[in-house]
C-alpha cells in the first residue's frame, strides 16, 4: 500500500472538494423534502425540495410489491434527500433511479417487463391468438404522400 502523507492542508482541500460536489449534486439532482404513502391512490408520494412532486405505485418496486399497508406508511427520506428507506422491509430506493423508471434489480425489471406484454382481458387474448394463427401482428401499411 502506498503511504499517503495526509496533511491537514490536504485533508481540508479534500473536504472542500467533497462539499462542492455535494452542493452541485443538491442543485442538479432531485432531492426529497418529504414522502408518504397515500392509501386512497395506492401511491408513494414524494415532495421534492424544488417544489415539484413525484408519485409511483409501490407494486412496481422490488421489496414493496407485497408490503402491508402498515409497512408502506413507514417510508423515510434519507438525510441527504437522495433516497427513500423502509426500515421494516429493509428496502432502500434512489429517488433519481425511481424517476428514471428503475424500480429494482435487472431481474426485477425483466419480471416487470414480462408482465407488461401479457394478456389482461379475454378479448386481448383472443385477438392475440387470432393474429398468431395468421402469422402474427398485421404489417403496417407504408404512409403515402
Amino acid at each position: 500500500m502506498e503511504n499517503l502523507n495526509l496533511t491537514e492542508e490536504i485533508l481540508k482541500d479534500e473536504i472542500a472538494k467533497a462539499r462542492e460536489a455535494a452542493a452541485y449534486a443538491d442543485a442538479s439532482e432531485p432531492r426529497a423534502k418529504s414522502a408518504y404513502y397515500d392509501a386512497n391512490s395506492d401511491r408513494i408520494v414524494i415532495e421534492l425540495r424544488n417544489g415539484t412532486g413525484f408519485l409511483f405505485p409501490p407494486k412496481l418496486v422490488q421489496g414493496l410489491a407485497e408490503a402491508s399497508l402498515n409497512d408502506l406508511t413507514q417510508v423515510e427520506v434519507t438525510p441527504s434527500g437522495q433516497g427513500l428507506h423502509w426500515e421494516t422491509l429493509d428496502v432502500d430506493m434512489s429517488i433519481p433511479s425511481l424517476m428514471m423508471g428503475i424500480f429494482g434489480t435487472k431481474a426485477w425489471m425483466a419480471e416487470l417487463g414480462s408482465r407488461g406484454g401479457s394478456a389482461t382481458s379475454t378479448a386481448k387474448a383472443t385477438a392475440a391468438r387470432q393474429n398468431g394463427k395468421r402469422g402474427g401482428r398485421p404489417r403496417k401499411k407504408p404512409l403515402t404522400a
